[in-house]
């Protein structure tokens, strides 16, 4: 629970309240409503000289440090917002939650006769709001804007990392694309010369073959003439 106790207080006079725990922290409180100087209003202030000087006290903002806890607290137009939290809470949250409270506690049609309102006078109207303000902050807190810009920062960062890895990958497939490209140029050099030696290695073939058809076919006639002529084809010439 991040969220304790608040206020609202005109002076040291506690208009409405809400606690969320058990434990009684009223006597913390009234302690430091008293510690609160009434805003908007002249103090007498006296210097070390024999001279007082007035002080107009002006609308103020502060946390108090109370054993684990902190109390934050707004003072501004005569009125008291005070929130009670956990030091694990921080500061922007609690600060968030009282100017809420700040907002809708003016935007409260009581809060017009506030002036003449008892102690604990507005208990039963702008209590519940109180609580039920605390309950939205001790669950599920509004992000504020610092929160936000970081937030919106953050997803910036992942969005370029997330490109830069892409490009990053696109060049590893580029780099293993021109592997491929230098192995196939590789591979056709290599085909291109073995094509070539496949065609001497034809060329040779068929003039063999060629040759050899053709001292068969000499052959073949030389046995037709040796038929008719004799072996020496020496009659042929002597019946002529």
């Amino acid at each position: 629970m991040s969220l304790i106790h608040a206020l609202v207080a005109r002076g040291s006079t506690i208009l409405a309240e809400h606690q969320a725990g058990k434990r009684d922290f009223s006597q913390a409180t009234q302690t430091i409503l008293s510690k609160i100087p009434p805003n908007n209003r002249y103090l007498l202030f006296v210097n070390p000289t024999p001279i007082p000087t007035l002080i107009h006290v002006i609308n103020s903002k502060l946390t108090y440090v109370w054993e684990q806890y902190l109390f934050h607290y707004v003072s501004e137009g005569g009125f008291t917002y005070l929130v009670m939290a956990d030091d694990a809470a921080g500061r922007r949250m609690p600060f968030a939650f009282l100017t809420d409270l700040q907002r809708k506690f003016t935007a409260a049609p009581s809060s017009s006769s506030s002036d003449e309102t008892p102690a604990y006078g507005l208990q039963g109207s702008f209590g519940p709001t109180i609580s039920a303000l605390m309950h939205t902050y001790n669950t599920a807190p509004p992000v504020d804007e610092l929160t936000r810009a970081q937030t919106e920062l953050n997803q910036v960062k992942d969005i370029m990392v997330q490109n830069v890895e892409q490009i990053l990958s696109r060049g590893e497939r580029i780099e293993l694309l021109v592997d491929k490209t230098d192995v196939m140029a590789g591979q056709a050099t290599a085909f291109r010369r073995g094509a070539r030696s496949v065609r001497r290695q034809m060329w040779w073939r068929n003039s063999k073959i060629l040759a050899l058809s053709f001292f068969v076919g000499l052959i073949i006639l030389w046995i037709i003439a040796a038929q008719f002529c004799g072996a020496g084809l020496n009659h042929c010439g002597s019946k002529s």
